[in-house]
């Protein structure tokens, strides 16, 4: 069983046993301040544009930072990152909501909740915990369950991201209506980044859309290749977590001094 399986059926199994609050959790998203526009944000910024992932551990490298989300965020923001990427996943990388939530509080860019999401139910979470926008990942869900997940977002007027990973996937995000398509150089259920297979899936993303590149990226070279290949943008979190000055690494990314 790979890593994205095993991970997966955790998820549904906590959810089947507590289900999530979606009276009072859609309570809560009603009353947030409106999402922020993840896909104007992309395109305000320009080719190259860099969301910037707030990431304490992972299954592949291990813990890599212990800061202060709302920091972090700020740091990226000042940098100019498009938006910012918090994982909130507890077990494997040591992620919480109160981090998405920290991160919205200290910045004015979009914040995009990262985590492994297969039931509308945490769609309307990630909102009421001031989320402008989901990662969808393909590979974990059902058609019928990706089409409800953008659906949900829609409605909550929050961002989908879908994620992909191969062709087949590929095609499945690009049924849906979702404007931002990730194309995630990670393997999830073996962990490992194949960089050149990741930038033919993003050749394959039609001009409607807004391609994001996802892992692999840790030098300016590696930026620019995605975006040759067709990525508006490139969702960045270890070469940043690991950096010594997260804003200055951020900088190096998008080409500025």
């Amino acid at each position: 069983m790979g890593f994205l399986t095993d991970l997966v059926g955790r998820v549904r199994s906590d959810l089947d046993r507590a289900p999530l609050d979606d009276a009072s959790l859609m309570a809560r998203a009603m009353a947030s301040p409106p999402a922020r526009d993840l896909a104007a944000a992309v395109r305000w910024a320009g080719p190259g544009a860099v969301i910037a992932e707030v990431k304490r551990s992972s299954p592949s490298a291990g813990a890599i930072a212990d800061v202060d989300a709302g920091e972090q965020a700020r740091r990226y923001a000042s940098a100019g990152a498009a938006a910012i990427s918090v994982l909130t996943e507890r077990r494997h990388f040591d992620g919480s909501l109160a981090d998405l939530r920290a991160a919205r509080a200290a910045t004015t860019v979009p914040v995009l909740r990262k985590d492994f999401i297969v039931h509308p139910s945490q769609v309307i979470e990630a909102r009421a915990a001031g989320a402008d926008a989901v990662l969808l990942i393909a590979a974990a869900v059902t058609d019928a369950e990706l089409k409800a997940l953008v659906t949900t977002a829609f409605d909550l007027g929050v961002a989908p991201l879908v994620e992909t990973h191969s062709e087949a996937d590929l095609d499945r995000a690009l049924a849906t209506e979702a404007e931002l398509i990730g194309v995630n150089a990670r393997d999830l259920e073996t962990l490992e980044v194949d960089f050149r297979r990741a930038l033919g899936l993003l050749e394959r993303v039609p001009d409607d859309r807004l391609a994001v590149m996802e892992s692999g990226i840790a030098t300016r070279s590696d930026v620019e290749r995605a975006v040759a290949a067709g990525a508006a943008a490139v969702l960045v979190g270890e070469a940043l977590m690991r950096a010594d000055d997260p804003a200055a690494k951020l900088c190096e990314l998008r080409g500025v001094a």
